[in-house]
């Protein structure tokens, strides 16, 4: 089954975090948290049209200056959301910089930054290299069930979890899934061809049964084309349930921490989970607001995810990584972090 959402952590487990995730067939890309990302070229952080940061702790957020680099060079915009207090911080990294080559006739490069805050809000504020950066605060707005991002295809979901400071779970889901029948297709006598795509789209938008799509294809060297009503055509398209990642970092085993994971993570194909020390030291752990490797892989058996991988290891495991992913392993009673299942087509 082609799969929408192509993740991949950024570093090596032992790195900062950070998970950036392609999304295939659109020009488009997300990144989930904005550590150390000088292994990511240039071209991949033009792609980036959302940033999710956890909080603003150096390894989450000192990636800022290397995307804005590559930014100042697009004529677009790109979104930057974090946690309460999170506009202050890009206005301060902003404001740290001298502004004074901008114009109007300058390339339109903009931040739009929006925090999270406890009160369920969403507040904005917009920063234009054409304004040198000079914060221009928009209207906040209220969301519901922690959807942060809303976009044709797939949805951010947010949670608030304690680090001892306010900071972000995040989970992204496809919509849904619409795969095509091609043996179905071949059976009424069509072609595939990008028309399909036309009938995927009337059918998400629940265009009426007669609504007339046309079919062109290529066959042996001769363009084909024919026209049927949507309600004689939707048979060859299934509507399943779409894909689905999880992206939790530096948040203690608490009671509250350990139920909003759960739910955000829930029957997730992919949870990529913190997992800073072994369950010999769960109280340094705790006192530090961070998860065991033991904790990290009981959240994935609790959660009913289908895979989990881990990162964001303590540096006092340096060359010891099969420890942490033995003991998640054990405990999530799951294959081990980082082992795929066999790929399907469709």
């Amino acid at each position: 089954m082609t799969q929408l959402f192509h993740p991949e952590l950024v570093n090596d487990p032992f790195g900062d975090p950070g998970l950036y995730v392609d999304l295939q067939h659109r020009n488009h890309a997300l990144l989930f948290d904005l550590g150390d990302i000088s292994g990511l070229p240039a071209r991949k952080l033009a792609r980036l049209g959302h940033v999710f940061v956890s909080h603003t702790h150096v390894d989450h957020f000192c990636g800022f200056d290397r995307l804005l680099q590559v930014l100042l060079g697009q004529p677009k915009r790109i979104s930057i959301t974090g946690p309460a207090g999170f506009i202050g911080n890009v206005a301060s990294r902003l404001g740290s910089y001298t502004w004074n080559l901008g114009g109007e006739d300058s390339v339109d490069a903009a931040i739009q930054a929006w925090e999270y805050g406890e009160d369920g809000a969403l507040h904005s504020a917009l920063f234009r290299f054409r304004n040198a950066f000079r914060r221009e605060d928009l209207p906040a707005r209220k969301i519901a069930d922690g959807v942060i991002v809303d976009e044709p295809g797939y949805r951010v979901t947010a949670v608030h979890l304690d680090h001892h400071i306010p900071c972000l779970g995040f989970a992204l889901e496809e919509k849904h899934r619409l795969n095509v029948w091609r043996t179905r297709v071949e059976q009424m006598g069509l072609g595939v061809g990008p028309w399909l795509d036309d009938l995927k789209q009337a059918i998400l938008d629940d265009l009426p049964g007669d609504t007339p799509i046309a079919a062109r294809w290529q066959q042996h060297g001769k363009s084909c084309e024919t026209v049927h009503s949507l309600g004689k055509l939707r048979s060859l398209v299934e509507i399943t349930g779409g894909q689905k990642i999880a992206y939790v970092t530096d948040a203690g085993f608490t009671p509250d921490n350990v139920a909003k994971i759960i739910r955000l993570a829930k029957a997730s194909d992919d949870l990529f989970i913190e997992s800073a020390f072994l369950e010999a030291e769960a109280g340094l752990a705790l006192r530090k607001m961070h998860l065991t490797a033991r904790q990290a892989g009981e959240i994935a058996r609790r959660a009913g995810v289908r895979r989990f991988q881990l990162f964001h290891f303590s540096p006092r495991y340096d060359g010891q990584p099969v420890r942490l992913v033995a003991e998640a392993a054990d405990a999530a009673g799951l294959r081990p972090p980082g082992t795929a299942e066999p790929g399907q087509e469709g």
